[in-house]
């Protein structure tokens, strides 16, 4: 990928809080979206948003995952919906479960690593949409993709044509260390645990005892919100257990299906020095590396700024290898 920020957006923070909070996601009007409910094998529930308007029994279908408390208003969502529209592809956003606005019903949530989850939904969507298939995950949820590409290995091509990572925390435990110090701290970690204690706490009263509701509240960082709810609510021992086994990394030369993964450099909690490097993948994985973009940015222009490079480029890509 090919970026170069603006000159008025210097560094990875920046690059990140203006594409979420201004950057512009479409031309004209929102995205569209129609809403479809799956049970799930567990007697829970996931919510799925396609985007409206007629598509052709062959029509490429691209499925996005989002990433930490992100939906299908999150602004890639709407920027790869924007994409989608203009390429006449079919696109869905799935929602991981309690993140559509609606608690959901099971004992669990949703982490980094759940390969299990992705692969059923996939599955699925294979079985009922006749066309190429490919998917894009976003931070978590590209983190989660590639799991899934790696526990299918040579299978994965049955269900997708070829998968995109974005920002992926691909090696948790670093971007873990890195989100719960500093400025990153009093940002990000602040903004992700407004969402996340109040759901973790109303599944508490759900599910009376399922976790300890006085640690969870006293949770300052991701590191301890995991250990106490994520980790054991999904069969880890703790947060170290959960971030080695759900990290990516570690496995991307197990890949058998077309796998772009990008990450920029300046991304203020996925340290450069965690990314992956080629010895680390094989021959199905690509590596896009630029040094400016943010997390999960990637604006363009002047004031508010534009989005449309990110799903342009990762979106182009896909279509080249579906």
């Amino acid at each position: 990928m090919n970026y170069t920020a603006p000159w008025w957006l210097p560094g990875g923070n920046l690059q990140t809080i203006v594409a979420a909070k201004l950057g512009r996601r479409y031309k004209h009007a929102a995205p569209v979206y129609v809403r479809e409910r799956w049970y799930t094998p567990d007697h829970d529930f996931i919510d799925l948003d396609w985007q409206a308007g007629p598509s052709a029994p062959q029509t490429p279908l691209l499925v996005l995952f989002h990433g930490l408390e992100g939906s299908s208003r999150s602004h890639y969502a709407e920027a790869f919906a924007e994409f989608a529209r203009v390429q006449q592809m079919a696109y869905v956003v799935v929602h991981f479960r309690g993140c559509s606005g609606e608690l959901n019903h099971a004992p669990r949530a949703y982490h980094s690593g759940d390969f299990e989850e992705i692969g059923w939904i996939l599955e699925r969507l294979r079985s009922l949409h006749t066309g190429p298939m490919v998917a894009v995950g976003i931070s978590l949820g590209g983190n989660a993709l590639l799991r899934w590409a790696q526990e299918a290995g040579s299978s994965a091509s049955q269900t997708l044509s070829a998968v995109a990572s974005v920002c992926a925390p691909v090696d948790l435990a670093a971007s873990g260390d890195c989100i719960g110090q500093g400025f990153n701290r009093q940002v990000y970690t602040r903004m992700f645990l407004q969402t996340m204690k109040p759901k973790a706490l109303r599944k508490l009263k759900q599910f009376p005892g399922l976790f300890d509701g006085d640690a969870l509240r006293a949770a300052k960082d991701l590191y301890a919100f995991d250990n106490i709810f994520t980790a054991p609510l999904h069969g880890f021992k703790n947060t170290e257990a959960y971030w080695r086994k759900a990290s990516a990394k570690p496995g991307l030369h197990r890949i058998r299906i077309p796998a772009l993964v990008l990450n920029a450099r300046n991304d203020p909690f996925v340290p450069a020095a965690s990314l992956p490097v080629l010895k680390d993948v094989g021959d199905w994985v690509t590596l896009w590396q630029p040094r400016d973009g943010g997390h999960v940015g990637f604006p363009l222009g002047a004031p508010p700024s534009d989005l449309s490079a990110l799903p342009q480029a990762v979106g182009g890509w896909l279509l080249q290898n579906r």
